[in-house]
């Protein structure tokens, strides 16, 4: 459905808010098991699913992936700051090296903060010096997950 018509604030249920949540503890639930846990018939919850895909409350399915089940055991959060007229050079970069798993472009001192995956502080050092000619970073390496990715409130 194409962004311009997709409902602003859709006003979600107790039941689509049950759905939501059961689908984010486990994405390949069935639509016959989210049916029973919900007491609704299949063809029902797949309507239901079908308006909140829709709508844009539901933008996928994913696969959560343990990064140090691949062999990065490390985590980092970078700040970056474009050195004057690099912005979108330092984006390109960003979107460019893999090792960058997520990034929001922000608002403040720095224009984007981004999380890596990294093998090691030496694997770190090799991607800061592709950016180091275009921005200034600052880098933080992660301890431990605090509150892992989760939903918003869903009332």
């Amino acid at each position: 459905m194409p962004e311009n018509l997709r409902n602003e604030n859709p006003v979600l249920d107790g039941i689509d808010r049950r759905l939501v949540e059961l689908l984010t503890a486990n994405a390949r639930t069935t639509t016959a098991d989210l049916a029973r846990q919900v007491g609704m018939s299949a063809p029902s919850v797949a309507d239901r699913l079908r308006r909140l895909e829709e709508s844009g409350v539901i933008r996928g399915y994913t696969l959560d992936v343990d990064p140090q089940a691949l062999g990065y055991t490390l985590a980092a959060i970078v700040r970056i700051r474009p050195l004057p007229g690099q912005l979108k050079r330092v984006e390109g970069l960003i979107r460019e090296i893999e090792e960058f798993v997520e990034c929001d472009k922000v608002t403040g001192d720095d224009c984007f903060i981004a999380r890596m995956a990294l093998r090691s502080i030496g694997h770190l050092d090799g991607i800061l010096d592709r950016l180091s000619e275009h921005a200034e970073t600052n880098t933080a390496i992660v301890k431990d997950h605090t509150v892992r990715r989760r939903l918003p409130p869903l009332r």
